[in-house]
């Protein structure tokens, strides 16, 4: 079963120690499970505690890169009088459906990897995690899927959490169902207790209240109430307050009240970094080139790479394979999108250009610069890779060079660096990679 094969790869992660001490003890709750939700049940609170807080994440990380689909794990209390396998009453049509908010405590600051990608947004964090309420109220943090907004959410949460702060932590849809039940129950009173009591209300994907009307004049109510008492409003969005369609004016302005923080997708160092960090905390060892292949290779959302990393190291602890580049270049290669697309000689001119800071007109030209004469020759490095169907000829005739032996030199030259320089292979692979995806997703450079 896929819940087995999920605990399977937990155990080829973890110590024996851990696994005898702490998984061994789980059992799969079918009934109370879904597809975006696994529940499993412990026999005593203290395990409920250390699992949900030290392996859900890692469990609901094995199970994405099973299945693509990224689930809430529960770990749930059941006594040993209980039937294990019917021990949780199902939910009924007046009962909620139990979903987990706890912060996950591996979300930290000390944890996030900070980049010129999201320093701006990292800053702020950690401002109204310090001084909620004051300079950054509401903070609203935007940017694309995976690329570290709930990690910054979270670390404000366990920051405050950690100071004897009231946190309340959600995700719009949560919110959305808490507000549908109290009403449906007539217990407004209870959800308004709730959320306007507290010292942080963080709210994760805020797009998803558009066009929900009743939810977004309570959430202004609960706005106004908790900024009149200064306590701190956090939110996050996949772009920002005047793009997100179907919500009211008022509410849109009120986002806009404090800081807008954008996360943008990280850089080459940044990526690196990222994988670094995440083989650190989990006790994974890879080397530089696999690093480097990962960060090169793999899209720019940090959860997939996570997950990445996981899977490759899960396959060589069950293989008993040491981790090397031809091993994760095997196992990896249905993780990685297939990118062979026709490329021109163009497209490779105008993305060296472009991420050179060099015009396209200098790279073809005679200039003898040092920065001007790089970017040539990876030019023709790239050309000559990229796009076979061009003779040697063909390139020079380009690239405005004297003959093919010119190209036969740029190559030996190039090739040399690229086997001495790893911070040069570096450049290269990842402009290579930005050619290709790049090609690969609009069919045109952009």
């Amino acid at each position: 079963m896929l819940y087995q094969q999920v605990l399977d790869l937990l155990k080829s992660e973890i110590s024996p120690d851990e696994y005898q001490r702490y998984i061994r003890h789980l059992r799969y709750d079918e009934k109370a499970s879904s597809s975006d939700m696994l529940v499993f049940l412990v026999p005593n609170q203290l395990l409920v505690r250390w699992i949900q807080t030290k392996y859900a994440n890692k469990i609901a990380h094995i199970y994405e890169s099973l299945t693509g689909k990224s689930p809430t794990v529960v770990i749930q209390y059941h006594s040993s009088r209980q039937d294990v396998n019917n021990p949780v009453t199902k939910p009924s049509a007046t009962t909620p459906k139990t979903v987990s908010t706890l912060l996950n405590t591996s979300y930290t600051f000390e944890n996030f990897v900070v980049g010129s990608s999201n320093q701006l947004a990292f800053a702020a964090a950690r401002s109204a995690a310090k001084s909620p309420g004051q300079q950054y109220n509401p903070l609203f943090i935007y940017g694309g899927s995976g690329l570290g907004k709930t990690h910054l959410m979270q670390a404000i949460g366990n920051y405050a959490i950690s100071r004897g702060f009231t946190v309340i932590y959600t995700t719009s849809e949560q919110f959305l169902n808490d507000f549908l039940y109290n009403v449906r129950n007539q217990t407004m009173d209870r959800f308004r207790q709730k959320y306007r009591q507290c010292d942080f209300l963080l709210i994760d994907d805020i797009q998803f209240l558009s066009n929900k009307e009743q939810t977004q004049e309570e959430f202004f109510h609960t706005f106004n109430e908790l900024y009149n008492l200064k306590k701190q409003i956090v939110l996050s969005s996949d772009k920002p307050p005047k793009k997100i369609a179907g919500f009211e004016e008022r509410l849109t302005s009120r986002f806009e009240w404090g800081l807008m923080a954008d996360v943008q997708p990280p850089g080459l160092e940044t990526k690196i970094s990222i994988i670094k960090k995440k083989c650190e905390m989990d006790n994974i060892h890879l080397d530089d080139e696999v690093i480097h292949y990962i960060a090169i290779h793999m899209e720019d959302n940090i959860r997939e790479i996570e997950s990445a990393i996981i899977y490759l190291n899960a396959h060589a602890n069950l293989l008993s394979r040491k981790i090397t580049i031809d091993f994760a270049t095997e196992v990896m290669k249905d993780l990685i999108k297939d990118r062979a697309v026709d490329i021109t000689l163009d497209d490779i001119i105008r993305v060296i250009a472009r991420e050179l800071n060099i015009k396209p007109s200098d790279i073809k030209s005679k200039k003898r610069s040092r920065p001007i004469v790089e970017a040539r020759r990876i030019g023709i490095y790239l050309a000559k890779t990229l796009t076979p169907e061009n003779k040697m000829k063909d390139l020079a005739e380009f690239f405005g060079l004297k003959d093919h032996t010119a190209v036969s030199h740029a190559m030996k030259t190039i090739n040399k660096l690229l086997k001495t320089d790893e911070n040069f292979k570096i450049k290269v692979e990842a402009l290579k990679s930005k050619i290709t995806s790049a090609k690969s997703v609009s069919g045109e450079m952009k």
